[in-house]
């Protein structure tokens, strides 16, 4: 599952930072194209203030989010939603800055079902994706603009870190794009 709908109100660029160019895709394609090749699926994107069905290969879905501007609470509480009425056991959140998260990363978070909750670190940083399991799904926000940070932190008896691989830089800014 792929967060995908912030306003990226801080990126200064002629385009929303979702649909920027890196290396000739759009930032948000090469999150999708990581998800997709972790075979990690159901796969679905919630979209916020951009719609992006035009870049979704046949089998994501999209969810829009109509209350994206409440925060990235709001954006979950939708994913979750749709797992639900999927029947999906456990979902695994990432976002649609982040286009250096691997496909590895991705498969290694959703393998790990040793506890309700497995967080992506980075040399040691808590980072992206996360896996939910349904027993920790009543726990998360649904307004406000922290996801799941708020359960993972003060029930550390539920999380599993995964070390993974990659790059956890979002995309923010204009310059963010450029360090890239």
């Amino acid at each position: 599952m792929l967060l995908a709908a912030g306003g990226g109100s801080r990126f200064r660029g002629s385009t929303h930072k979702l649909l920027a160019d890196l290396d000739g895709r759009p930032v948000v394609v090469r999150a999708i194209e990581a998800l997709l090749r972790a075979g990690v699926g159901p796969a679905a994107v919630v979209s916020g203030p951009v719609p992006l069905g035009q870049l979704l290969p046949p089998g994501i879905v999209e969810l829009a989010n109509p209350h994206w501007q409440d925060g990235q609470a709001t954006s979950l509480a939708v994913a979750v939603g749709w797992a639900r009425a999927t029947g999906l056991a456990a979902v695994v959140v990432g976002l649609g800055d982040q286009p250096g998260i691997l496909a590895s990363a991705w498969a290694a978070v959703a393998a790990a079902n040793m506890t309700p909750i497995a967080v992506a670190t980075y040399s040691g940083t808590r980072g992206h994706p996360v896996r939910l399991a349904r027993s920790v799904w009543d726990l998360l926000p649904v307004r406000g603009d922290r996801g799941a940070g708020g359960v993972i932190a003060e029930s550390p008896e539920l999380v599993t870190e995964v070390a993974c691989d990659g790059d956890t830089r979002d995309v923010d800014t204009v310059e963010d794009l450029t360090r890239w």
